[in-house]
């Protein structure tokens, strides 16, 4: 834990070279007292070492109520352009951004933990104000310009600047989706359930009178795309934040972007842990269980249940970082059954490809026949993987994780005919649509309200969930909604009630709200049966 003191303005005698990062990390420096001696090498270090002594300062400031935000805003500003400038990659952006979210949550608990006041937060964080105007530095360039004042009101107080994405009358979110290719019906549903629980919110009125906006961004499922996609909507539609991006890879691309700006990135369509670190990334918040619980269920249901040896369950993966998450859930959940992991095998297939015929031809080729395969793939590979696996290993199950898109993985078998849907397992993040909590009928009734004649669905149903969980956090943000007062509110999140039957929950050290998985099993006639995995 960093330990707290005042800040004061020191003299600094330092070389200093002509680039940005080192005049930005002298002024930083003079806000916490810190002399720079370092060459233009050491860079990431200096940022490393002012990001432990600010970030705390920053996250304490947070954590009171009475502290205006724009003046946190100018601080975390500055140094936002200090770690973009001493980034030679976007590892490097990363890793310094996820290092000062760390320290800012460490200030932000020791306010709750009683271990520093908000009166000396206040005191720490006015001696920073007061030395970015006032620093003397010998024998160097004109330090970067402090930030533009703020605006002051006829009565002497501050004005919050506007937010972005946010207006008198919206607030607009941007989600980055698959709407073309090989998965745009997934992302597709996704859009929808967002929307519809947006409209059901607009409806009754709006977040404090704003209604909400939801901008969809094509990437058809290609990270190569995904940079563009969501610099698009962050810079050109100005949104707010971003909800239910689809997929893991994408997810690579796309957090780090919204990390650097501290912009919301809220209930991705992913299990991965690209989207849940330890201690989580302040900005990053799930619904969903991860691919580890999901693939930890399935073979527990496989040995416990089907009876069927460790040795004869293979894994149909994603050759890329979603294949990667299935695996490695596949072989903690192995562990955990004081089973070896190492003999597991892995079959692949390449992302937006339905090239199963190698995965085939490697499973056939086991000496232990294959009896069950887990599958971490996306709707048509895995409809294509099971029709031919179908003949070429007579009695398999197919077990898939609930990232497949079960309506798209249904219709896709049932074209094939009812033998190939019949017995296949999929895992799920939400409730049966065909069941009557009240958060289903709430959700069937926003679809026949909204989208006449749209069938309920398990990926538009977990769209509206996250879309939902949002809309309750907006609400409880107040009218002065900004990213940070947004993040307070989610963290302090409890026994959150849509009517869903499992406990939701958010708070500083957990980001993601869900960890129940249900069970299902399609039937000849293509629709999803309840299944009890354990």
């Amino acid at each position: 834990m960093v330990s707290f003191r005042d800040f004061q303005p020191l003299e600094l005698a330092v070389s200093v070279s002509t680039s940005l990062v080192r005049r930005s990390a002298i002024v930083l420096a003079v806000m916490v007292g810190t002399t720079i001696h370092a060459g233009a090498g050491d860079n990431l270090n200096v940022v490393r070492d002012l990001s432990s002594r600010i970030g705390p300062v920053v996250g304490a400031a947070m954590a009171c109520g009475d502290i205006p935000r724009p003046r946190i805003q100018s601080i975390v500003g500055r140094f936002q352009a200090v770690i973009r400038e001493a980034s030679n990659s976007d590892s490097d952006r990363s890793e310094l951004v996820r290092q000062f979210d760390r320290h800012v949550a460490d200030g932000r608990a020791a306010v709750a933990a009683g271990r520093q006041d908000c009166r000396r937060a206040e005191l720490q964080l006015g001696n920073i104000e007061r030395s970015i105007g006032e620093p003397a530095v010998a024998a160097g360039p004109p330090l970067a310009s402090p930030p533009a004042p703020l605006p002051i009101a006829a009565t002497g107080a501050i004005l919050a600047p506007p937010v972005r994405g946010v207006t008198d009358r919206e607030i607009t979110f941007g989600s980055v989706l698959p709407l073309s290719g090989a998965n745009k019906e997934t992302g597709r549903l996704l859009k929808l359930g967002m929307e519809a629980a947006f409209n059901r919110s607009n409806d009754a009125g709006g977040i404090h009178g704003r209604a909400l906006k939801l901008i969809a961004a094509d990437d058809g499922y290609d990270p190569n795309r995904t940079l563009n996609a969501v610099r698009q909507l962050y810079e050109k539609d100005q949104v707010f934040g971003f909800i239910g991006n689809f997929g893991t890879a994408t997810a690579a691309v796309a957090i780090p972007f919204s990390l650097e700006r501290r912009v919301l990135f809220f209930s991705p369509y992913t299990g991965a842990n690209v989207a849940r670190h330890d201690p989580p990334d302040r900005y990053v918040f799930n619904y969903r269980p991860s691919y580890s619980e999901e693939a930890d269920a399935l073979v527990r249901y496989l040995v416990k249940l089907r009876r069927i040896p460790p040795r004869q369950i293979a894994l149909f993966a994603q050759d890329d970082s979603f294949g990667d998450a299935g695996f490695a859930g596949v072989a903690k959940a192995f562990r955990a059954l004081g089973l070896n992991d190492a003999a597991i095998v892995r079959a692949n297939y390449v992302r937006n490809t339905v090239d199963v015929a190698p995965a085939i031809n490697q499973l056939k080729a086991e000496k232990a026949p294959v009896r069950a395969v887990i599958m971490v793939a996306t709707s048509r590979a895995a409809a294509k993987f099971i029709e031919k696996a179908h003949d070429a290993l007579p009695g398999v199950i197919f077990a898939n994780v609930s990232a497949v898109g079960a309506s798209a993985l249904a219709n896709e078998l049932m074209l094939l005919g009812p033998r190939y849907a019949a017995g296949v397992v999929v895992t799920q993040a939400v409730p049966a649509v065909a069941g009557y909590s009240s958060l289903v009928l709430e959700y069937k009734g926003a679809l026949a309200r909204y989208f006449p004649g749209e069938p309920a669905d398990y990926t538009s149903l977990e769209g509206y969930i996250g879309a939902s969980i949002l809309v309750q956090a907006l609400k409880a943000a107040g009218p002065q909604v900004d990213t940070e007062r947004l993040i307070d509110t989610l963290e302090s999140m409890r026994n959150i009630d849509l009517g869903l039957g499992a406990p939701l929950n958010f708070s500083p050290a957990e980001h993601q709200a869900s960890h129940k998985i249900w069970g299902t099993a399609l039937d000849e006639s293509g629709s999803y049966q309840a299944i009890e995995l354990e």
